[in-house]
């Protein structure tokens, strides 16, 4: 991990890079497997079970007694902190939902809006090296809220055909009403066309690795909806000297031990406190039974020393996280002016973790610099949005005119008539 003391402004685009993934070289793999399971079903998403995830299978879809037999293997204190994480979750997501007045534009004339569940949604959870059934969480709650009629799960199995108890459990709790055991492109594939086991969804959750990743990526161009684009985890820390080294170091390494592609950045104005959460990180790594996956990580990572805390905010904004910690003295003010970030952390008590598991807010979040342009998941990413108006005669004689000169003017004449034959003209 190196760290950049007053980096020329020029080259802050190149330094502030992500590690970039070509996907290139697998999407022929994906594309084959995607075409396989739309051509044939289940048929062939049991034959990819049995390629990549090592399980024979003669039901892809998980049984109530399976789910039934995840939960007494899931202990009391996880299923204590699964409850209170989807309090949390339903709390903040509910609040979101706010119905629009109806306007009247003019006299006459009244518009206003409908949200609408999508019907059928699917969440895709990981299997990889940790159970991530936090983002099971994030996913259904909400989609669960908003009203969603299906919400179809496809998370890998094991060589044994068996699925991570804590995602089963979690699973049955935030409201998906069919689990399938079915993971990588086949359960990209299975979702986005449907099978005979697998309905067809209208909307794709959910991280995964570059196999998964390029299957949304392709299925989204006329198939299916998906969330966003995604990449590997990533986070920017603002810190003084106001803050711990170790604590920045632990936020630093909380993103790190994702994979070896995520990266942890640290932007301060104190070169001395730099080092020392340098030698922090490196001194965790080590001790870390996560090793493997957070010392490359580090190596993607940087701590940039900036000479104002204008300079810091400029930088970071560049950036445009996934997650933002601000562990300064003055963090409200420095929050104020971030206009780029998938989702901020405020203060010393306030770790990034919070956010990944239970304080209420959705860790489904833009990477690789789409918080410019994208919001992570909300309420917004589970329903459509439908427009209504009502004209009266009255309104159509005020608004008539407008219309008819518009699309007169844009050369659409039966725009125009379909005006001009209401007005008895």
């Amino acid at each position: 991990m190196q760290i950049y003391i007053n980096p020329d402004k020029k080259n802050w685009a190149e330094l502030l890079s992500r590690p970039v993934a070509d996907n290139s070289a697998i999407m022929n793999t994906v594309q084959s497997v995607l075409d396989d399971v739309r051509s044939r079903g289940d048929a062939a998403v049991r034959e990819y079970e049995k390629k990549f995830d090592k399980a024979e299978l003669s039901e892809l879809l998980v049984s109530k007694e399976e789910i039934e037999e995840a939960s007494m293997l899931v202990s009391q204190d996880l299923k204590d902190a699964i409850a209170q994480a989807i309090s949390n979750i339903s709390k903040f997501h509910s609040a979101q939902l706010r119905d629009l007045p109806v306007i009247e534009t003019c006299k006459g004339v009244k518009c206003w809006q409908k949200a609408v569940a999508i019907e059928k949604v699917g969440l895709y959870i990981p299997g990889g090296t940790a159970p991530l059934f936090s983002t099971v969480l994030m996913l259904a709650v909400p989609a669960k809220i908003a009203g969603c009629s299906e919400i179809v799960l496809c998370t890998p199995p094991n060589a044994e055909g068996k699925v991570n108890p804590a995602i089963l459990y979690a699973a049955s709790q935030a409201g998906t009403t069919s689990i399938y055991k079915i993971g990588g492109v086949q359960a990209i594939g299975a979702m986005a066309y449907g099978t005979e086991s697998v309905p067809k969804v209208y909307k794709i959750f959910g991280p995964g690795n570059p196999f998964v990743t390029t299957a949304k990526q392709i299925v989204s161009v006329k198939d299916v909806a998906i969330d966003m684009p995604a990449g590997p985890s990533e986070i920017a820390i603002i810190a003084d000297d106001s803050q711990r080294a170790e604590i920045v170091a632990a936020d630093m390494l909380s993103q790190a031990e994702h994979g070896t592609t995520s990266q942890s950045m640290v932007f301060t104005t104190d070169a001395s406190f730099a080092e020392q959460v340098k030698a922090e990180a490196e001194k965790q790594c080590n001790a870390s039974p996560r090793r493997q996956f957070i010392e490359p990580s580090l190596d993607n990572s940087k701590i940039f020393v900036l000479s104002s805390m204008n300079e810091v905010v400029d930088m970071c904004n560049s950036y445009a996280p996934e997650h933002l910690i601000i562990s300064c003295k003055n963090y409200g003010d420095i929050a104020e002016r971030i206009r780029n970030a998938g989702s901020v952390f405020l203060g010393y008590y306030t770790p990034e973790s919070a956010g990944d598991y239970a304080s209420g807010t959705n860790h489904t979040l833009p990477t690789s610099g789409y918080a410019k342009a994208y919001s992570g998941v909300n309420m917004d990413s589970f329903i459509k949005k439908i427009t209504f108006q009502e004209i009266t005669r009255e309104g159509l004689d005020g608004l008539g005119k407008t219309i008819e000169t518009m699309a007169e003017n844009e050369f659409l004449h039966a725009h125009k008539y379909a005006v001009t034959i209401r007005k008895g003209k």
